[in-house]
């Protein structure tokens, strides 16, 4: 089976590099066009089913994709993004001026904290994993549309690495990552691919 995970189009909070956990942001209109462009680079891909975290941003980019399959559109809450607590809505620079004790901590051992009010990079795993192993055991082409922690989290255990090595993971907005899954085993055929994003389009 072919497994495709999709990560949401910008927001604009990513664009003003917000920390974006469960606060239900819409797409920007840059993020709309990126969804867009996505969408026509899957126009002709094969999917059986398409999977998606309940968030809006996540929910628009499944749609715009869905307009060239006319799937039933799953919605998954275990795919949301991380439950970021205390720190959602900050700013990157707010953050980093107010938690440099939790900051030096999340970089040299990312597996090991909580976000204060929120969750771990294991906690997010453990409600993730369950819909890509129902898929898995499906064994047809998917779609997964989610966030850029909980891919990363799904990547981690696809690719049998420690949550510690998360960042080797992580994805863009409207990025797309491709693996392919034979008899229980996963081959990642392409990650963060953002090549759609790009090129001209009328779509």
């Amino acid at each position: 089976m072919q497994l495709t995970l999709i990560r949401h189009g910008e927001t604009v909070w990513n664009r003003e590099k917000r920390v974006q956990g469960l606060t239900d942001v819409e797409l920007s209109e840059t993020g709309i066009d990126q969804a867009r462009r996505l969408a026509l680079s899957l126009r002709d891909f094969p999917i059986d089913v398409i999977y998606s975290s309940p968030l809006k941003r996540a929910f628009q980019t499944a749609e715009l994709i869905n307009r060239y399959h006319r799937k039933a559109i799953n919605v998954e809450p275990g795919l949301m993004e991380m439950d970021q607590g205390d720190f959602e809505g900050l700013t990157f620079q707010e953050l980093l001026a107010r938690e440099q004790d939790f900051i030096r901590s999340w970089i040299a051992d990312p597996e090991s904290v909580r976000m204060p009010g929120g969750e771990s990079l294991a906690e997010l795993q453990s409600r993730a994993w369950p819909p890509v192993e129902k898929l898995m055991a499906e064994g047809r082409n998917a779609l997964i549309v989610s966030h850029n922690f909980t891919i990363a989290t799904i990547l981690c255990r696809l690719r049998n690495i420690r949550l510690s090595e998360f960042r080797s993971t992580c994805v863009d907005n409207a990025s797309r990552t491709h693996i392919r899954i034979e008899e229980g085993a996963a081959r990642i055929e392409a990650i963060n691919d953002v090549r759609h994003l790009k090129t001209e389009t009328d779509a």
